[in-house]
């Protein structure tokens, strides 16, 4: 605290000197003649006037809030001193007439030095062998403070405080010059929103605040008087105190009384006022994420903390930037949504209930397509530093120490300043996907999965290798995964020996720069060998397993790569802020999205279009065929609204994942142990259940925004006929297709057919498909053979005649868990 209570023992002799050299100014100005008439007169008056006039005032500190993002809901506040200038027109009249009955019943009298005040008080001192009153104005003490506010040394705050006629002389100068420039309404209003009222309260905002939790215009008359006890000690006077209660009870009669004398008030309001109970709301402003309004709120303001630290335009360095946030008094209206954000722990909480332990982690955040603005970041933790009442870490290697549950300040969901998080699974298809498309290859490309799948990519010996070899070798979750697959049923099934192959085409390099391309950041030092950050700057083109999600990232970074998809293409960096305005008023560029086209709109279009096969919706070519590993999605979020995403699962099910978006929100979910990443054996269940709820909760009452249609070429790239082989042997048929520039591939299980056993049944695809694409031989089993439908179209559905599964023609929607 910079300004301490007034001590009522300053200097006697300083006052006489004062008071003598304030009858000569004040004589000066009204009889100039016979003022300075005298030696000493004209020697005081030639000190005085070599004083300086002019009070140079630095903007005193002002609280920093941030609302949510309906511009009304408080979530924090951030301060150095708790101060929020008003004018004298938001302050209640009673508040400005108590002030001065407490501080200068004169006020508006004298031209800022009381020379009739200076006279009592010296004859008062004189008597009582002490000094017991002082002669400062409200003017001459505004001067002070304002001095000590634009004080930027030790040593001036020292002089601006210091009980020395010097400091007397020159608060006398300029509260003479002050009020010829200001008028007294100007003078009360400075006044009143720099004098401190004690319990951190600076200003009379904040002390309506602290003290009663109203604004100043709605100060009633005892409240009004008690308020203006306080400035002359705020310490002594202290109400919230035992012994400041009663002393701050006498000081309100003291100036209800005054008030009487002035004519304010009458005696009966007077006597009514003094009646009134005291009641306090003994209401801290909130200072910093710690202390957010509600627990709930705190990763977001902590996300929005360190962003704020992160941009330039608020100063040179973080220390800066801090001191600008804390002194600046921003008004910062916030994106995150408080209805969905409600929604969204509701819905995290109901569904932790059913993890193997407490202390596992479940998180979701939204991010809003096409601004990148933070809607939503719940996770069941309360942001908090009192970790005294945490259970034990999960970590072997920290045994004994607390974990992170139920209270953590570790950014779960994500921050702008530490990349990291948890393996969110086939998630990353999404960014093999995308770099398929928009090297051109069709989301109708036709790939003959085998399980498991021999790569090019090396990883030496391990589980991960083939046997025998060093070739990374990924398998499918089921056995039966194998055969043709497109990118609609391949992404649906969420088949791994489809997108390590289709990694290979493309370049897992490329595949790593589009996930950096849509903001995925890779942990640990780039130099450290063994990190994300490592593989990605030297071995990115051996990645083999990064389609499959093995590096860490938050939910909040996926939620956002996913917006960008939904936004056809349209990235845009997390943004935890709507607007932000200074205190004057300016509305600031820093506030604005920030956003650029990654990724071609048609190829963004046809990766959404494929991703609505995992969520149970259908393409608009109809290529899904039932594939959906999380199909009650589609039956969760209202049917009018397009819905796509993708389910993750880990090795050993150490994290289960689901993101999901509509037009207008993606919503992330992973459930995990943020102290330990070798814990395993998560479901689905409990995540689904919180990112699907979340998103529809959220979408209640929206109007419906589609999806765009992707171009055909982009679905089905350049369509070629293909020749039929129908009932040739499989040499002939692979030598007629592959003169016509197709890939061939022979079929492993055999189909009922009215060709001759061993010969070629049908072709999958038929008709036509993608120029140069695979296309698998159906071998026949002959008339009355086993029929086994062609491998990766799926068992049980009854496909209706014209539905063509690889082509993605008249299927109709299902789905598999």
């Amino acid at each position: 605290m910079r300004i301490r209570d007034r001590n009522p023992l300053s200097n006697a002799t300083a006052l006489l000197i004062c008071g003598l050299l304030a009858g000569v100014v004040v004589a000066a100005a009204a009889f100039p003649a016979v003022a300075m008439s005298g030696l000493a007169a004209k020697a005081g008056a030639d000190g005085f006037d070599s004083l300086p006039t002019e009070l140079t005032v630095a903007q005193s500190p002002q609280v920093s809030y941030l609302y949510a993002s309906d511009h009304k809901t408080l979530i924090a506040a951030f301060y150095d001193e708790n101060r929020r200038d008003v004018t004298a027109s938001q302050i209640a009249p009673v508040m400005l007439q108590a002030i001065v009955s407490a501080e200068d019943m004169r006020f508006y009298q004298h031209h800022g030095v009381d020379v009739k005040g200076v006279a009592r008080a010296m004859v008062a001192n004189q008597k009582s062998g002490e000094t017991e009153q002082g002669a400062s104005t409200l003017t001459m003490q505004y001067v002070r403070q304002a001095i000590e506010y634009s004080a930027s040394t030790p040593q001036e705050v020292v002089d601006a405080t210091s009980d020395t006629p010097g400091r007397k002389l020159r608060e006398m100068k300029i509260a003479l010059s002050l009020e010829k420039k200001l008028t007294k309404q100007q003078i009360l209003d400075r006044y009143l929103n720099i004098a401190p009222f004690g319990n951190g309260a600076y200003g009379i905002y904040a002390a309506a605040e602290v003290y009663f939790n109203e604004t100043p215009d709605k100060l009633t008359l005892d409240q009004a008087a008690l308020l203006a006890g306080l400035v002359k000690a705020p310490t002594a006077f202290d109400p919230v105190t035992t012994s400041g209660r009663p002393q701050s009870l006498l000081r309100r009669t003291y100036v209800l009384n005054n008030m009487v004398k002035m004519g304010y008030i009458t005696q009966a309001q007077a006597n009514t006022a003094n009646k009134a109970e005291l009641k306090l709301a003994d209401k801290s402003t909130p200072n910093g994420c710690t202390s957010v309004v509600k627990p709930e709120w705190g990763f977001f303001c902590d996300y929005f903390y360190r962003w704020w630290l992160q941009q330039p335009a608020f100063g040179a360095d973080e220390y800066e930037r801090a001191e600008h946030l804390k002194t600046g008094g921003y008004s910062i209206y916030a994106s995150l949504d408080v209805g969905a954000q409600a929604d969204a722990m509701k819905n995290v909480n109901t569904q932790a209930k059913g993890l193997p332990k407490k202390s596992d982690a479940l998180m979701v955040a939204g991010v809003e397509p096409g601004t990148g603005h933070i809607k939503v970041m719940a996770v069941n933790r309360t942001y908090s530093n009192d970790q005294s009442g945490n259970g034990l870490s999960t970590d072997p290697h920290k045994h004994g120490q607390k974990g992170n549950y139920p209270n953590t300040t570790v950014p779960l969901l994500g921050a702008p300043d530490q990349p990291g998080g948890y393996q969110f699974g086939s998630t990353f298809k999404m960014f093999t996907m995308l770099t398929a498309l928009q090297q051109g290859v069709p989301l109708s490309r036709t790939i003959d999965t085998t399980n498991p799948y021999k790569s090019h990519f090396i990883v030496g010996s391990g589980p991960a290798a083939c046997p025998g070899t060093n070739y990374y070798c990924p398998t499918n979750d089921s056995k039966d995964e194998v055969g043709p697959y497109n990118m609609w049923t391949g992404f649906g099934a969420s088949i791994n020996t489809y997108f390590v192959p289709l990694e290979e085409q493309v370049g897992a390099q490329n595949v790593v720069a589009m996930a950096q391309n849509l903001g995925i950041t890779f942990s640990g030092n780039k130099n450290t060998e063994g990190t994300d950050a490592y593989f990605a700057t030297h071995g990115a083109d051996q990645w083999g397993a990064f389609t499959l999600g093995v590096a860490a990232v938050s939910p909040l970074e996926m939620a956002n790569a996913y917006a960008a998809v939904a936004a056809d293409g349209n990235y845009c960096e997390p943004l935890p802020v709507d607007e932000i305005h200074e205190f004057n008023g300016t509305k600031l560029d820093a506030g604005n999205p920030r956003c650029r086209q990654a990724v071609d709109p048609d190829v963004a279009r046809a990766a959404t279009d494929a991703a609505r096969c995992p969520v149970g919706d259908q393409g608009f070519y109809g290529g899904c065929n039932g594939h959906a590993t999380a199909s009650p999605t589609r039956s969760i979020v209202p049917h009018k609204y397009q819905i796509a995403g993708k389910t993750g699962t880990t090795d050993n099910d150490r994290t289960a994942a689901l993101i999901t978006m509509t037009k207008q929100l993606a919503v992330a979910g992973i459930v995990a142990d943020p102290d330990n990443s070798d814990t395993h054996g998560y479901s689905h269940t409990q995540v689904n259940l919180a990112v699907q709820h979340t998103l529809a909760d959220y979408m209640q009452g929206k109007p419906a925004v589609n999806f765009t249609k992707e171009t055909e070429h982009t679905a089905y790239g350049q369509r070629q006929s293909i020749p039929s082989v129908k009932c040739q042997s499989p040499n002939a048929a692979t030598t007629r297709l592959e003169n016509a520039g197709f890939a061939v591939h022979v079929g492993s299980k055999p189909v009922a057919s009215s060709c001759p056993a061993g010969t070629v049944a049908s072709t999958t695809p038929s008709g036509s498909t993608s120029k140069g694409g695979p296309i698998t031989l159906n071998i026949s089993a002959g008339p009355g053979g086993q029929q086994n439908p062609p491998p990766g179209q799926g068992t049980g559905q009854g496909n209706p005649p014209g539905c063509i599964p690889i082509l993605g023609k008249n299927c109709p929607p299902g789905g598999r868990h």
